[in-house]
């Protein structure tokens, strides 16, 4: 009980000592949190649009089958699904019929796709929330969209995804086959790309190796290909983010280092005078290193929640065109709140150990000085 006592008083005192000298750590602190809430926005915004996308990923094909001419995505015929359908392991291969569809009147590009739901639903469409904001239209509303032949079809708004599909339904126009091929001029037995399933998940690179020497002029994308893709294109965003704060994080680290290594005359004088009524060098250094701790440990719990509640409770409003990547249509949609304890303990000893320990320095050089020495000053 005496060792926990001895600590309390020591905190108390640190606490005290803060206070006598508030102002000039109250600006410590509020930058300090300003670093640590971006770095943490940042980090707790990629992760989460990263998760969204893997749950997105879960439902998609094993295997997406383009074809290419000089290098570009072209047009795929019915020949090729008969020709994948004969390879060892492969369960099920479709045709898919999208493509990108610009309304002038927004300039906004829209996705548009043909699905199941929307095949048994000629002269209809479903569209995102995003598309229903630019061209003000809900369901039951008639949209115009001019063809290949410069001929207008006007199709009847059947539903609006919700919001909480908005990350990925926010450019998305679900429209039947029969008004997808009249609109675009498809024939028949022609499609944007073919999907394949397979049936051992284990063997899909090798059935992907298959593709490439059965058909040369195809491209075979795996799921895990796609996946690797988003992370990598999140983390490519955020850095930009930080990139954008390093000159703040520059200063702030200029500022802390300069605050926990050189002393002020005051800071070393009470290290003098308690040097002279009986403290020793240990319990000066504990002393100046709880004063570390509460600093860091008060801005990086602030930086957390402020964290949390900007990217869980704003959508990340601060940043959130440059992580989405829209150039029109910004989907606006709330991630589903998720911390990872890594992530957390990284951010942790990323800023809260190098500050603590970096006040340790100065102090025990200052505990070390004769006290008489110190005092004079």
């Amino acid at each position: 009980m005496n060792w926990i006592d001895k600590q309390r008083n020591i905190v108390d005192f640190a606490l005290s000592s803060l206070l006598r000298r508030w102002r000039k750590n109250l600006a410590l602190l509020c930058v300090y949190t300003f670093v640590v809430f971006i770095v943490a926005s940042v980090v707790f915004f990629a992760e989460a649009l990263k998760r969204d996308a893997c749950l997105v990923l879960e439902g998609a094909p094993d295997v997406v089958v383009q074809r290419l001419i000089a290098g570009r995505h072209d047009l795929i015929s019915s020949g090729h699904m008969e020709k994948l359908a004969r390879i060892t392991g492969v369960s099920d291969v479709k045709g898919r019929l999208w493509a990108y569809y610009f309304e002038p009147s927004v300039g906004a590009n829209y996705t548009m796709v043909v699905t199941e739901e929307a095949a048994g639903r000629p002269g209809t469409v479903a569209i995102g929330a995003g598309v229903s904001r630019t061209l003000l239209a809900g369901q039951g509303d008639l949209i115009a969209f001019r063809g290949h032949d410069g001929a207008y079809v006007s199709l009847e708004v059947a539903r609006v995804f919700p919001s909480s599909s908005e990350l990925v339904s926010a450019d998305l126009v679900e429209i039947s086959e029969e008004d997808f091929r009249a609109l675009f001029g498809l024939p028949e037995g022609i499609y944007t790309d073919l999907t394949l399933r397979v049936r051992n998940p284990k063997e899909t690179v090798v059935v992907a190796d298959k593709i490439r020497r059965l058909l040369p002029d195809t491209r075979p994308i795996l799921r895990e290909e796609i996946l690797r893709t988003y992370e990598a294109l999140f983390d490519w965003r955020g850095g930009i983010v930080l990139a954008i704060f390093a000159g703040a994080a520059l200063a702030f680290i200029i500022f802390a280092w300069d605050k926990a290594t050189s002393l002020t005359l005051e800071e070393r004088r009470e290290i003098g005078i308690l040097k002279a009524v009986g403290w020793e060098t240990s319990e000066v250094i504990v002393m100046k290193s709880w004063e570390g701790i509460v600093i860091s440990l008060t801005a990086f719990l602030l930086g957390l929640v402020l964290a949390y509640v900007h990217v869980f409770f704003t959508s990340g409003t601060l940043f959130e065109p440059v992580l989405k990547g829209w150039a029109v249509l910004y989907p606006r949609f709330q991630p589903v709140p998720f911390i990872d304890p890594y992530q957390v303990a990284t951010l942790f000893f990323l800023t809260v150990v190098p500050y603590t320990v970096a006040t340790v320095i100065p102090s025990w050089g200052a505990a070390t000085i004769d006290p008489d020495t110190i005092m004079r000053q």
